[in-house]
């Protein structure tokens, strides 16, 4: 064990002698630079008792040409000045971090880690017993539990695979990349989720997992946000041309706003609700967390588009407005018609077509949130409940209310 006092002691072997300090700093930092190459050349040398293999790796790194790996900075290697940083196109060096431009994108980063869980902390037991309970839940009850992990076990894969090979790359700012790098995680700890919850209610995993290929209602949702995808995620896709950013505004708007931000909220109500009722609470509690998830996610989104319409207000003209509209228009009829196919009667104190309404509730909010009209005047929401687990008009404040409650994974309360 090591004792800092060692350290403490003055090493009188190899002090230096005191004229050195005397020494001009410029000329004491070249010395030092000298005989660190010296030290490096010395280290780099074949030694006799090298192996072939080490030999062989010492001489390749003769020929290393640094300038190769400088040259892909493009000259971006000055330090970077707050002013140059931009949310697409940037030439700004990626990878200096600071000085931060976009605050509010390391702080949401920050509510993310602080938010952090795991599945396995959630108890299944209950669910487990009311699922293999003959009585325990109505078919109503069981088609919705099935639906929605059939959905979202392959919706939060789509969202992690749109974030890696399109939206992280094509993002030219530091702080938000990082905040980009935590919600591909949050993802992965999503699909986990309903992994856990379908492997430990005894599920048909291969019938759940493979919904979005057979069952109409998922099938066509996932297909919906594909399409943003496929141009994006090719590797040799750039931003750079008021056409291809304009793609990749679709992109994000398909994903932070429709997918994250209109998708789930049936789902998600309709599990909630199981678990005010006192059924499959430990789906739900894991429902609870991931909701709270993607609901940071969806604002880090809007903030992600808004930044970049005020940054290239050239790219939000009429028809891009009215592209917007649409797109959140037709993600909110997909979710009406996947409302009716989980719910074709009423259950749980709800019918499809008061879920109905939610949902233009929620697509009011959306348009708004990227300063777009409502198309759905005078729509109301008919679950308040659901306001209290996840305010739609303040949702940042829910998150910075809150982020101690959750940061230790503790269990959730349904009262």
């Amino acid at each position: 064990m090591l004792s800092w006092d060692e350290f403490n002691e003055e090493d009188t072997t190899t002090a230096a002698p005191a004229t050195a300090a005397a020494q001009p700093a410029s000329q004491t930092a070249a010395k030092l630079d000298n005989d660190a190459a010296g030290s490096v050349e010395e280290a780099r040398a074949v030694a006799a008792d090298d192996s072939d293999a080490i030999a062989r790796a010492k001489r390749a790194l003769d020929d290393l040409d640094i300038q190769e790996g400088l040259n892909e900075l493009e000259g971006e290697s000055a330090r970077v000045r707050v002013d140059e940083k931009r949310m697409i196109n940037a030439r700004a060096d990626l990878n200096q971090l600071v000085p931060f431009k976009y605050d509010w994108a390391w702080q949401k980063y920050l509510d993310g880690c602080a938010n952090h869980w795991m599945p396995q902390e959630v108890n299944m037991n209950a669910d487990i017993a009311l699922w293999k309970s003959k009585d325990g839940l109505s078919e109503d009850e069981r088609r919705i539990v099935k639906r929605n992990l059939g959905f979202f076990s392959t919706a939060d894969s789509l969202v992690a695979n749109n974030l890696v090979l399109a939206t992280y790359r094509l993002i030219t700012n530091p702080e938000c990349r990082q905040y980009i790098l935590r919600q591909a995680f949050e993802e992965a700890i999503h699909t986990h989720a309903y992994q856990y919850c379908i492997e430990s209610l005894g599920m048909d995993e291969g019938e759940i997992f493979n919904m979005y290929h057979e069952i109409p209602s998922v099938a066509k949702k996932a297909s919906w946000g594909l399409k943003y995808t496929r141009s994006i995620s090719d590797p040799t896709f750039q931003t750079g041309t008021p056409e291809t950013d304009k793609q990749f505004l679709r992109n994000l708007i398909a994903y932070y706003c429709v997918l994250e931000g209109i998708f789930f909220y049936c789902g998600f109500t309709q599990i909630l609700s199981m678990g005010r009722r006192n059924k499959m609470t430990g789906t739900a509690e894991q429902f609870q967390y991931i909701l709270r998830d993607e609901s940071m996610h969806l604002n880090f989104g809007i903030d992600m588009i808004n930044q970049i319409k005020i940054e290239n207000p050239h790219l939000w003209d009429a028809d891009m407005k009215d592209e917007a509209t649409q797109m959140i228009l037709q993600g909110t009829q997909l979710e009406i018609e996947y409302a009716r196919d989980t719910m074709p009667r009423g259950v749980l104190g709800m019918n499809a077509a008061m879920m109905e309404d939610y949902l233009k509730f929620i697509a009011n909010r959306r348009l708004t949130q990227i300063g777009l009209k409502e198309e759905y005047p005078g729509t109301t929401n008919p679950f308040p409940w659901m306001s209290e687990i996840m305010d739609l008009k303040k949702e940042k404040n829910f998150f910075e209310t809150r982020v101690i409650e959750y940061q230790t994974g503790g269990a959730l309360s349904w009262d």
